[in-house]
């Protein structure tokens, strides 16, 4: 099936446009079993991270919510990073365009480095993709309409997305935490961006029952 991976993509783009986990520096690109799409709660990084760093991102107004972190290669159990690739780098171009669902151009930069090297793809490609497994989930919008800090139990944002989601079901999706909040959304999918079965080391869920959710910046 990861000789179809060329096809598959090409295909894609005609119609749009326990064990500890294990990573694997140097792999070849295009040698994995499925995706697993990121989705960050951006005031929560911009908490833990973003913050510190002045990020753009966090500024009052921008209105971040449910942002791209990123879409991983993944292997039943592990994924490749930092693969080894004669692929032209994105241009400064590519990256900015990413921003308006990935918070910054930087982020779109260092998913390409880390992540999209693995892929077997051109960096647009790999950004296409991106936008299209992004488009295809819908971000629950009770969540965007929070108009305070709330605590909740993390399986009430897995039941969020399951709700505006009615293809997707719980075994594909994961909600983790981070120092008692909120911190990602995990969706596991196939070679045709369709959501699919997580491997045992993505499907464990936050059990927290009093996650923090932060509002809207």
């Amino acid at each position: 099936m990861r000789r179809l991976l060329g096809m598959l993509f090409a295909a894609c783009f005609a119609c749009a446009l326990g064990v500890a986990p294990v990573a694997a520096d140097g792999e070849r690109p295009g040698d994995f079993d499925y995706f697993v799409m990121s989705l960050s709660w951006s005031p929560s990084w911009c908490a833990l991270e973003g913050d510190a760093r002045k990020s753009p991102q966090c500024d009052a107004g921008t209105g971040f919510g449910w942002v791209m972190h990123g879409l991983w290669p993944q292997y039943e159990r592990g994924w490749p990073a930092y693969c080894p690739t004669a692929v032209r780098a994105p241009s400064r171009g590519m990256t900015a365009e990413m921003a308006d669902i990935m918070g910054t151009p930087g982020a779109a930069w260092h998913q390409w480095k880390k992540h999209g090297t693995c892929v077997g793809v051109e960096a647009a490609q790999y950004y296409g993709l991106m936008r299209l497994a992004y488009e295809r989930i819908e971000r629950p919008e009770v969540l965007r309409g929070l108009g305070r800090d709330v605590t909740l139990p993390a399986r009430v944002v897995e039941q969020a997305f399951l709700e505006v989601n009615p293809g997707l079901e719980a075994d594909q999706i994961t909600i983790t935490c981070r120092d008692g909040r909120i911190q990602e959304a995990r969706i596991c999918l196939d070679m045709q961006l369709k959501p699919r079965r997580c491997g045992a080391d993505v499907i464990r869920d936050c059990r927290a029952q009093d996650a923090l959710l932060e509002k809207l910046r």
